[in-house]
């Protein structure tokens, strides 16, 4: 113990000789020995604090506490040592700091109790967070444990309050932000349900009301009280918004209790007064404190309810009496004892109510005085809004407001009935019956649900409502619309005697006394009126008319009053000029009064006055006036959206025409009137099939309705005509518009439409192909003018039709001798002067002489000319009845253009020969008319195009010109393009040709001008493949009346034929070429070699009558024309004729003559220098007139001629190895053995020089089966084997390859030898080709297996056509052979001419 004491004061002299080391040693020594000595600990603490170590010292401290709790030592050194920590131990310190305070309490030390807590207090507010701070303040409150003891030292416990609101609203404020940052970003998050969700959260966790209630407490300041009774009744009045609904009502009542104490303290805090005054749920304005009103407009002047409020309490329909409004101010007394203006009151609440647009009692007052002022509109928007806010406000604060709620909806209900009247019927009745259900008897319910009755023409059911509101108290004005209601119940009698006794009831100082005067005055002259409709008595100016004027002067803006008057003055009096004042001043003041409307709109529309048609109309239809309600008896007026439609129709404003058409359709769906401006307004916009719709609409009415007879109906059947025309169905259009003139004769229109769609019918039959159809619609179309210039010559569109008929018939030439020409002769006879037609005479000679020379008869080649002379002539006769018209002058020199180079196009190659520059006449000419259409009209590019089309051959730098100039005015033009594609063809410029055929592909990729122009230049290129493919894609998208195409096209299918390697062709690659050269043949009547052409792939497809007809009649036409040229050239084409005629009847077997005419070409071109130039072509018809006329002489029996002829042949093809297989045969016919001996050596020699032929091979091994030559048929069999590998043989080659190696392999004389080479043959033909039938064919015979049967009829069924070439007898073959009786009948289909196929059926 002694040691102890020892090391104790060691420790302590240490300590105060600040050795800290050496107090550490001492104490701990003192701490080994007696681990529980106070002292110890506390100088182990003090000194560890010292030196630094905080944690040991701490630890120390903590220790000594443990043995002495309620010592101070200990503690004054813990909260020394958290002090030096600056705060991070704060925590720590507060309790180290709390519990010395307490033992200076308990000690009754007073000065040191405070020091310690002020010391902590401003510690924390230096180094704490606000948690900490406001623990640390928390300290010095009323709740706190020492507040009683040191009650003076600490501060107003109001102020210590501030500082903790401070403190929370800071951490609020900063928690709801942080939390809405945080949340918004979620997926689906909406930032308003998010800041209410936070708001929520923080809100009802907050203590902030609570603090500031006790500031209110504690504080002596009056201000400070009023502050933070404002902020607390602000935080309840945010935490009531964002409560949950079943939370607001206990929420609400404290709020109101919150701002009803402040009102009563007259605090002018807005939040208070508002809630105040907007929370009261009453019936009526009067239910309103009138004082509270004035105490708001004298703290609040400039707040926008004030002025409405002001405003309002002035105003005729305020419920307070003068007495009671007592204003405060001086200023505002002095405005109430002076009257104010009615416009400067309505200006104020205007103002006011903008300022305060979410007030309820603003926008419920205002709604309430416009209301008054029947600015039904303008109360509509103020209802509205206010029913808006009630909903808000109810929903923010829990309150259900159904009385203010049911008062707006009154406000709203009441201005829906007159406001655009009666489309708002149905709202406004649904809102009177919900208050009626609740109220049965609100009477301004009773007297809306009334109004609208009578609106709906339920007059029983109106005088029922309007009487049970009579009840709730007398009412004038109510009276006077019961009274009118039994009148328009046709009770004329008790509506005038009721209506008289509300007029004496009536008091001149009641609210619009003079408009209701007005009123009842009206409507008693309209009980006068009906009561006695007899025109005197209408007449009677002291009746009803009389009552009228009464009804002005009482007010002289009564529209109804005016439009009687109109009625009166239009139909009684007579007067137009007052009527339509009267109905003019009507609709000015209202433009519900559509009776008065629809006749100014009639006045206006006979007047063509469209602009005040338009603007009648639309203003009736904004009315509301025209479309009844839902489920109204009362009709609806149609005739404003058909005016409408009609105004729009004339302006071709056709969308908008439609949706008007459709519109008054939809009240008067039996209109036929609209109906017919429905469908002119499709058929004007293009919607066709509608408007056929539209019109068999109108015909099923007419017909159904007794008002039209049968002449009364054909209109509708002429604009339906006119719609068939327009979809392409010209047959029906023609019976239309025939139907029509049979009732009508006289209707030109209608003839100039028959003719016109004659002539449209004839161009698309043009188009179709279709030529024996477009040359008689172009013969009615000329029989139809004829009627017209019985009676009317001056029509342009007559001449043009005239022109473009006679034009069809160059498109068609083969029909040109059907052209009526007496009958054209006599049309363009009528009514002419002498130089008429001498319109550029001098250029094209196509004058009034050419007239006179106009005939039917004389020779067939003449008829072209003269059709294309009468299409000029009605041209220039179409120029001359326009004189006056400059857009239809430009159009008809256009036109005469366009006829002049046609006949240019048409004749300039028959007239070349005669004279050169005659050729270029109408060329010239068209020259001529394209520059004059350009001078009238310079802005269509079709003229400029057509200027560069002419002058491409004439001036290529104008052509240019002209090209550009036309696709400045439509770049889009595939047309244009492509004919400057051709421009730079001519020219030689490739790069640039290619450019501008490409940029008309893509304005039209389906023009096929444009793909032929390329077509064209790959050919010049050298590229004949893709030429070839261009000119079949432009020949399948082009229409019939090209001829060029067709040209092109057959063309390059002929070459393409010629340059195949195939045997035999398909016959789908020669039917559509020959196909379009036969349509040309009706286009162009004289082409010779596209003639011959046709004769050719006739000759091919197997037609043989056909080729033998057509290539009889060129014959005679080349001999006409040797006979005529004696050219060399055309001799050289009139032997080849004869020698493609020969070859043909050859096919025909009419033998003698072809043996004739083979020997008569061999003859005609046996002189090489006389012939054609052309050596090939030359040897090639020679090669074919002597293997014609050898086997003509075969087939004659002349044997030796044959041989001669054969042996000729060969000479002169060079030994041609199908001439020398063609030699063997006839002479291995004619048997002798000297000729079989050379018809071998023949063959020998043709294949030792041409060793992949197959028919020579094939034909030497079928010579060495006859013969029995094994050496010979080995070799055969080798060869042919070998041309088996190659890939470019033929199903024919294929076939006789086949045949040959079987008859080789089945010559042996070993039966076992034979059956296995035969088949060693069928499968080595499979194995080479499988694709092909043959091999699986001779397979499927050879054995019993089901196998080679199925796969002979695939492969078959494969090569058959468009697929390949099998013929029908060899696909009839593979079906047989599955010994099937379903294939046994498909083979019977396939060619029933087969005698096998029948066979297999037995």
């Amino acid at each position: 113990m002694s040691y102890t004491k020892v090391a104790l004061k060691a420790a302590k002299a240490a300590l105060d000789a600040k050795n800290h080391d050496e107090t550490v040693v001492q104490a701990q020594k003192v701490l080994e020995i007696d681990p529980r000595n106070y002292h110890a600990n506390v100088f182990l603490g003090l000194s560890f604090d010292k030196l630094n170590k905080n944690e040991e010292s701490e630890k120390a401290y903590h220790a000594a506490i443990k043995v002495k709790e309620n010592d101070v030592l200990a503690w004054q050194g813990l909260v020394t040592l958290y002090e030096k920590q600056d705060g991070k131990k704060l925590d720590e310190y507060r309790k180290a700091a709390l519990h010395t305070a307490g033992i200076f309490m308990e000690t009754d030390d007073k000065h040191r109790c405070q020091s310690v807590m002020d010391k902590y207090v401003g510690f924390a507010k230096k180094h704490g967070n606000r948690t900490q701070q406001k623990q640390a303040l928390e300290v010095m409150l009323p709740t706190g444990s020492f507040f009683s003891y040191l009650e003076g030292r600490f501060p107003n416990p109001a102020y210590t309050y501030e500082k903790i609101v401070e403190i929370v609203e800071a951490e609020e404020k900063e928690r709801i932000n942080k939390e809405i940052g945080e949340r918004r970003t979620r997926l689906g998050a909406k930032i308003g349900q998010v800041t209410s969700e936070v708001k929520r959260e923080v809100l009802e966790s907050s203590d902030l009301e609570h603090l500031y209630g006790c500031i209110i407490d504690w504080t002596n300041d009056d201000d400070l009280r009023r502050y933070y009774e404002e902020k607390i009744l602000q935080h309840a009045y945010d935490t009531l918004v964002v409560l949950p609904i079943q939370k607001k009502s206990e929420k609400c009542a404290e709020v109101q209790k919150l701002a009803d104490g402040l009102v009563i303290l007259k605090h002018p805090f807005t939040l208070a007064w508002k809630i105040a005054l907007e929370w009261m749920d009453a019936d009526s304005i009067e239910e309103w404190d009138v004082g509270l009103f004035c105490e708001y407009i004298a703290y609040f002047p400039a707040d926008g309810l004030s002025k409405v409020l002001k405003g309002y309490i002035g105003s005729e329909v305020s419920p307070f009496s003068p007495a009671s409004i007592h204003l405060d101010t001086d200023k505002d007394r002095n405005d109430a004892s002076e009257p104010v203006m009615a416009e400067d009151r309505l200006v104020l609440m205007i103002d006011g109510v903008t300022e305060s647009s979410r007030s309820i009692l603003s926008n419920r007052m205002m709604g309430e005085y416009f209301l008054y002022l029947e600015e039904y509109s303008s109360a509509v928007e103020a209802a509205k809004r206010a029913r808006d806010m009630i909903l808000v406000e109810a929903g923010n604060c829990g309150l259900s407001f159904q009385n203010n709620l049911d008062a707006v909806n009154i406000i709203l209900a009441t201005a829906l009935v007159q406001y655009q009247s009666p489309r708002n019927h149905p709202d406004a009745g649904a809102l009177f019956k919900s208050i009626l259900d609740r109220k049965p008897t609100n009477t301004p319910a009773l007297i809306g649900i009334g109004l609208i009755l009578e609106e709906e023409e339920d007059y029983s059911g109106a005088i029922d409502f309007l009487t049970r509101a009579l009840k709730r108290g007398p009412d004038v004005k109510l009276k006077a619309e019961a009274a009118w209601c039994k009148a328009l119940s046709n009770d004329y009698i008790s509506g005038l005697n009721e209506l008289e006794s509300c007029l004496l009831d009536l008091k001149e100082g009641q609210t619009h006394a003079k408009e209701l005067k007005s009123q009842i005055l009206y409507r008693l002259g309209m009980c006068i009126w009906h009561i006695n409709t007899a025109n005197s008595s209408r007449r009677d100016r002291n009746g009803a008319y009389a009552r009228f004027l009464s009804s002005l002067q009482a007010n002289l803006n009564y529209a109804p009053a005016y439009t009687i008057l109109g009625i009166y003055y239009a139909d009684y009096a007579k007067d137009k000029k007052r009527a339509r004042k009267c109905f003019q001043k009507a609709f000015e003041l209202s433009a519900s009064e559509v009776e008065a409307a629809e006749r100014l709109a009639k006045a206006f529309a006979d007047q063509r006055e469209w602009d005040l048609v338009e603007v009648v109309a639309q203003r009736v239809i904004e009315s509301g006036k025209v479309r009844p309600p839902p489920g109204s008896k009362k009709k609806g007026f149609s005739w404003p959206f058909a005016a409408l439609g009609v105004v729009q129709l004339n302006s071709q404003d056709y969308a908008k025409s439609i949706v008007s058409f459709q519109s008054a359709l939809r009240i008067a769906p039996e209109d036929v009137h609209c109906w017919v401006g429905l469908g002119e307004s499709y058929h004007n916009s293009g919607r066709y099939i509608a408007a056929t719709r539209a019109f068999e609409q109108v015909q099923k009415l007419e017909l159904a309705s007794d008002k039209y007879n049968s002449e009364d109906r054909w209109f509708s059947k002429y604009m339906l005509a006119n719609v068939r025309r327009e979809l392409g169905d010209f047959e029906e259009a023609v019976l239309g518009y025939e139907v029509v003139l049979r009732s009508r004769p006289d209707e030109f229109g209608v003839a100039m439409a028959l003719i016109q769609t004659h002539v449209d019918s004839a161009w698309h039959n043009i188009e179709l192909g279709l030529f024996s159809r477009a040359a008689s619609s172009a013969i009615e179309a000329i029989q139809v003018a004829k009627k017209i210039a019985e009676h009317c010559l001056d029509l342009f569109n007559l001449w043009k039709a005239m022109g473009d008929a006679c034009a069809i018939f160059s498109y068609a030439e083969a029909y040109a001798v059907d052209l009526p020409l007496k009958v054209v002769k006599s049309i363009l006879g009528c009514g002419i002067g002498s130089d008429v037609y001498d319109l550029l005479v001098e250029v094209d000679e196509v004058g009034n002489d050419t007239f006179q020379r106009i005939t039917s008869d004389g020779d067939r080649s003449r008829f072209l000319v003269q059709c294309l002379h009468a299409a000029i002539l009605a041209h220039k006769r179409a120029i001359h009845v326009c004189a006056n018209d400059v857009h239809a002058q430009a159009v008809a020199w256009y036109n005469l253009g366009w006829i002049e180079y046609r006949a240019h196009a048409c004749l300039a190659e028959k007239i070349a020969p005669i004279s050169k520059n005659k050729s270029l006449k109408y060329l010239k000419t068209s020259l001529h008319c394209f520059k004059r259409a350009i001078e009238l009209e310079a802005s269509s590019s079709d003229f400029w195009n057509s200027l560069g089309v002419v002058t491409m051959q004439l001036n290529p730098k104008v052509s240019q010109h002209s090209f550009v100039r036309s696709l400045y005015l439509n770049d889009k033009s595939a047309r244009t393009w492509t004919n400057v594609g051709t421009l730079y063809l001519l020219q030689e410029d490739h790069q640039l040709a290619n450019e501008a055929f490409t940029r008309a592909q893509s304005a039209d990729p389906d023009y096929a001008h444009a793909w032929l122009g390329q077509g064209i230049l790959a050919y010049h290129l050298g590229e004949v493949k893709e030429a070839e493919i261009l000119f079949t894609h432009a020949f399948e998208i082009s229409d019939s009346h090209s001829t060029i195409i067709k040209r092109q096209y057959a063309l390059s299918a002929f070459d393409h034929l010629l340059s195949s390697s195939a045997l035999k062709t398909p016959l789908t690659a020669i039917l559509q070429p020959f196909l379009a050269l036969h349509q040309l043949r009706s286009q162009v009547s004289k082409d010779l070699g596209f003639q011959h052409l046709s004769s050719l792939f006739a000759e091919r497809i197997g037609s043989y009558a056909e080729a033998s007809d057509n290539h009889s009649s060129l014959c005679r036409s080349l001999e006409i024309e040797y006979e005529v040229s004696e050219s060399p050239i055309s001799l050289a084409h009139f032997a080849q004729a004869k020698a493609d005629l020969a070859r043909v009847q050859l096919a025909t077997r009419e033998v003698a003559s072809a043996a004739e005419n083979a020997g008569m070409a061999l003859d005609l071109s046996a002189d090489e220098e006389t012939g054609n130039p052309d050596s090939r072509a030359r040897r090639k018809y020679r090669l074919s007139a002597h293997l014609t006329a050898g086997l003509a002489h075969y087939y004659i029996g002349s044997m030796d001629l044959a041989l001669k002829m054969f042996r000729m042949a060969l000479e002169e093809s060079n030994e041609n190895a199908d001439t020398v297989c063609i030699l063997a045969q006839m002479l291995w016919t004619k048997g002798g053995e000297e000729e079989r001996n050379v018809a071998r050596e023949q063959l020998f020699d043709c294949v030792q020089k041409n060793p992949s032929h197959v028919h020579a091979i094939t034909l030497l091994g079928v010579i060495a089966v006859l013969d029995n030559d094994k050496d010979t048929t080995e070799a055969v069999s080798a060869d042919l084997q070998a041309v088996k590998a190659q890939d470019n043989l033929e199903t024919q080659q294929w076939r006789q390859i086949g045949r040959v190696l079987a008859a080789i392999a089945s010559s042996s004389t070993n039966n076992e030898e034979r059956d296995r080479a035969v088949l060693t043959e069928a499968t080595t033909a499979v194995m080479l080709a499988p694709f092909q039938p043959d091999g699986w064919g001779s397979l499927a015979d050879l054995t019993e297996e089901p196998f080679p049967t199925d796969m002979a009829l695939l492969t078959a069924i494969g090569a058959a056509p468009p697929k390949g070439p099998l013929d029908a007898e060899n696909l009839c073959k593979a079906y047989t052979q599955t010994r099937r009786l379903g294939d046994a009948q498909r083979a019977v289909m396939v060619a029933p001419w087969v005698a096998v196929g029948w066979e297999a059926l037995l």
